[in-house]
């Protein structure tokens, strides 16, 4: 019986269903990398992966049919997303005999043939492993990464695979499929050291309840090898009360238990200046992204580089040399007086680290923040944190919930239900449907204003689209 390894490691030509999916387009770079032959299918849509993939030139085809499984494909590879493998052409691949895997089994795959970093946790995973390949790209150690964002400016791409030891990647608590596949995705990776940056209530769809978040997590946790490293956010009590015996820890935080210790976060000239403390020494350095959850995040791609084998001065170069990456507070671009920033932030801890991270960058001005509710499930479990995350925002704009591929509608909460909770405690709400946002924006934004739109959906369009409007 041919093996799933095989099955990747030998296929010459990939089929991606669902190709636009930031983790899909890491996953194909990293595949173009390796000398396959790369193509895929997605809706018409307009995704922040089309720069990328029009730029390696992968071949694309709008919409599902079997009949793009085409002859001379040896392997399907598909997501969660658009039916997971009930896609139709997941099942064509299947009764044509043609090798089908989920992205999750095929990452875990491609990590295999290196020594995998993963960095898992509820928020962060991304700029932390962006700042990880980052340092050992500076530190000449050629790492490979799959980071699930449209691009990491300064490495130029999402997904790369070099000739050095390490593979780094985000490690998705996520299910392979809900309803059909269960498996979290994470489970599929063999790393030798684990980042975790945190652990909150999320994905309420597949785990009810913070207890069923924990058990998924230390699942993963307790695979890594006795000879592993974790660096874990010794601030977070339930990430803590996680941790595996036997294995070398790093923890980092504000807490002076900590092992690597955040001193001072403050700005200066559009950067922020960072102390910390390692091993009784202390440390400086600037980030370009703003924040102390950045700076978090940049003590925990200290750690880990420092794991792999660096000092601690070469992977503070390396944090110095990160300049962010797409749907990461980006700044889009500036209008009329207003600047229009964009963040991926969807879950309500989020929202509060990334609104005190544009309060500390821009005490004085009027702060507008834009947040399109992702998911139905989650806008409903998280309802009362949601309403209690826009404190630090002058005024609140509430669209419509922005409903997830892979879950129903529900009647029972909306958007405007949200705006009606957050008005209970901020006093500056407005519930505007998706419809007439771009007017009411357009209209009501001006000189001096800093507007930041929030969410996992497709919010970060409204930008162009008030760029047009105001010309």
């Amino acid at each position: 019986m041919v093996k799933l390894k095989d099955n990747f490691l030998q296929a010459e030509t990939i089929h991606f269903t669902g190709i636009k999916g930031v983790g899909m387009t890491a996953l194909v770079l990293v595949s173009q990398d390796l000398g396959k032959i790369v193509e895929g299918s997605d809706v018409a849509d307009k995704f922040v992966t089309d720069e990328i993939l029009n730029k390696r030139k992968i071949p694309l085809t709008v919409g599902f049919s079997a009949g793009h499984i085409r002859e001379g494909i040896d392997l399907v590879i598909y997501t969660g997303a658009h039916s997971g493998p009930l896609n139709t052409e997941v099942i064509e691949a299947k009764r044509r005999g043609i090798a089908v895997m989920s992205h999750a089994e095929a990452l875990g795959i491609v990590m295999g043939q290196k020594s995998g970093i993963s960095v898992c946790g509820v928020g962060g995973k991304t700029t932390t492993a962006a700042m990880i390949a980052t340092i050992l790209t500076e530190a000449k150690l050629y790492p490979s990464f799959a980071v699930g964002v449209g691009n990491i400016f300064n490495l130029g791409v999402p997904g790369k695979f070099d000739k050095g030891r390490y593979f780094i990647a985000e490690a998705d608590e996520y299910v392979v499929s809900p309803g059909v596949d269960n498996r979290p995705r994470f489970l599929f990776q063999r790393p030798e050291i684990i980042v975790l940056t945190n652990i909150k209530h999320d994905h309420p769809d597949v785990y009810p309840t913070l207890t069923d978040t924990k058990r998924v997590f230390g699942g993963f946790l307790n695979k890594l090898p006795r000879d592993g490293g974790l660096v874990v956010n010794g601030d977070d009590s339930v990430a803590l009360s996680l941790i595996p015996k036997g294995r070398r820890i790093i923890r980092y935080g504000k807490g002076v238990r900590n092992e690597m210790r955040l001193v001072r976060v403050e700005m200066e000239k559009g950067k922020q200046i960072v102390e910390m403390e390692f091993e009784k020494k202390r440390f400086q350095f600037r980030l370009t992204v703003c924040g102390e959850y950045n700076a978090r995040n940049g003590l925990a791609a200290a750690a880990a580089g420092m794991l792999s084998g660096i000092s601690m001065e070469e992977a503070l170069a390396g944090l110095e040399a990160f300049t962010g990456t797409k749907r990461r507070f980006e700044k889009v671009g500036e209008v009329g007086g207003t600047i229009f920033y964009d963040d991926y932030a969807h879950h309500p801890s989020e929202i509060v680290a990334v609104l005190a991270a544009a309060r500390l960058w821009w005490p004085q001005k009027r702060l507008i923040a834009v947040f399109q509710p992702h998911t139905f499930s989650r806008t409903k479990a998280l309802m009362s944190e949601f309403a209690q995350s826009f404190n630090q925002a002058n005024q609140v704009i509430i669209t419509d919930i922005y409903a997830s591929a892979r879950e129903r509608a529900d009647v029972t909460v909306s958007g405007e239900k949200l705006a009606q909770a957050t008005a209970r405690f901020h006093p500056q709400v407005e519930f505007v449907p998706q419809s007439g946002l771009v007017e009411y924006l357009s209209e009501r934004v001006g000189e001096g204003d800093i507007l930041l739109t929030l969410g996992a959906g497709d919010i970060y369009k409204v930008h162009e689209q008030i760029f047009l409007a105001k010309r």
